[in-house]
């Protein structure tokens, strides 16, 4: 039988796509090319915005379309919030609303057993390694806590033989990532005699003998504890030099209405802190434009915010109302167009500072994760997360290849390869 697989939304449902790709291979199934036709569709959906799940049944009819007769299976968090729009759609056969019941789900559909862990990425150089699920916060704006409430770590032995069987398998970039990543472990705190924290999992995933590197996911600031700031400066070569820590706003007013965990200046001094014991650290992070009843001396307030952090780079939201969380009734919308200008404005500010910040880094040595290769042209990203350009004199897609940085353009680094790199290529991806 021949299957296809969709997938929309974070890095967490990207991996249990993954984890339900290994199992049907494991199980005879033979996924789809382009232009076949398919026995086995399944769906893996997002709920973030109203939009996300708009844009998960779109792609469900699209893929029905496409595969007559097949059948339909829908996971995910938006036929966990909304399963009746999603059974409304003729053609769907299977849905799955709770996902620790995924093991019923696919033997459901004739698929024997879901593997422990997965040893591929569909193809990537980087693999994304869920660690955690679950989050109960209740930011004022997320319907994920509702979709995703239950707070779950993996045993840490699993997660590192995971780890290890992804390295081996040939991937040398490991990006840690959970619903709410600084919180590994504790749902396990009083049920395990050993240490279960993220600080104590990266501690051992820094000894492994392997050549790879650790990169983490979405963390709040206030989970960036010293001896996890300890570890990244002990272990450059194998913890990357990036966090990415969700501001939201830089007004402490709005992020009250957001009912986020940290006010504006508490969020800045620790990632100052953070900052000033790195060189050139780089710091990544999220904004909400557009949130309730904001005004312009609120927004200008995280246009400095943003100024005086000079984030590496800042991924930019319009606000967009979301039934089901406490936002949606908030009153003083803010008007599309002033949204937009807004993140217009924000977008030329970070797109400034992504470009200093790239300048930073003129004749720095820097690890890059070769991706592409043409000829001799190849790019990558480097541990502080830029893409990086350079000539390579053979073939290494998928390795860590050392880089000392000539120039930019940009925001892109141009360097050259330095030192003795890999004589093998990364065949198996």
């Amino acid at each position: 039988m021949f299957f296809r697989l969709a997938t929309l939304g974070c890095k967490v449902n990207q991996y249990e796509t993954e984890l339900v790709r290994s199992a049907l291979l494991q199980s005879g199934f033979i996924e789809a090319e382009n232009g076949m036709s398919a026995d086995l569709v399944i769906v893996n959906t997002c709920t973030v915005t109203a939009e996300s799940d708009a844009k998960s049944r779109k792609i469900i009819r699209k893929l029905i379309k496409e595969n007559p007769g097949a059948k339909v299976a829908v996971m995910g968090c938006s036929v966990t919030h909304q399963p009746d729009a999603v059974l409304k759609i003729g053609g769907v056969s299977h849905i799955l609303t709770d996902k620790s019941k995924l093991p019923d789900f696919l033997q459901q559909l004739n698929i024997r057993s879901v593997p422990a862990g997965i040893t591929s990425f569909g193809g990537r150089h980087r693999a994304f390694l869920k660690i955690q699920d679950g989050c109960n916060n209740g930011c004022a704006y997320c319907i994920i806590p509702k979709v995703r409430p239950v707070r779950q770590s993996r045993r840490m032995d699993d997660v590192l033989a995971e780890m290890q069987a992804l390295v081996r398998t040939g991937y040398r970039e490991i990006v840690l990532t959970g619903i709410h990543l600084g919180y590994y472990g504790v749902d396990m705190s009083g049920r395990t005699a050993e240490t279960t924290n993220l600080t104590e999992l990266v501690r051992r995933a820094a000894d492994l003998p392997e050549e790879f590197r650790l990169r983490f996911s979405s963390i709040e600031a206030v989970e960036v504890s010293d001896d996890l700031i300890d570890l990244m400066l002990r272990y450059p070569d194998r913890i990357c030099h990036h966090l990415h820590l969700p501001m939201q706003s830089g007004s402490s007013s709005v992020l009250q209405r957001m009912n986020r965990r940290w006010l504006c200046e508490p969020f800045v001094n620790r990632c100052e802190e953070i900052l000033a014991r790195f060189d050139r650290l780089a710091l990544t992070t999220d904004i909400i434009t557009g949130f309730p009843g904001e005004t312009d001396e609120e927004f200008q307030e995280t246009v400095d915010a943003v100024q005086r952090l000079r984030f590496s780079k800042v991924h930019i939201f319009r606000y967009s109302k979301r039934s089901g969380t406490a936002a949606a009734a908030m009153p003083n919308p803010v008007p599309p167009k002033e949204q937009k200008r807004r993140s217009a404005y924000l977008a030329d500010i970070a797109g400034s500072l992504r470009c200093q910040y790239a300048a930073s880094l003129i004749g720095m040595k820097e690890t890059v994760l070769c991706e592409t290769a043409v000829g001799h042209a190849a790019g990558g990203t480097c541990s502080r997360y830029m893409d990086v350009r350079f000539d390579l004199p053979q073939p290494m897609s998928g390795h860590l290849v050392p880089i000392y940085i000539e120039s930019v353009d940009g925001d892109i680094c141009r360097g050259k390869v330095c030192g003795t790199p890999p004589s093998h290529s990364f065949a198996s991806l």
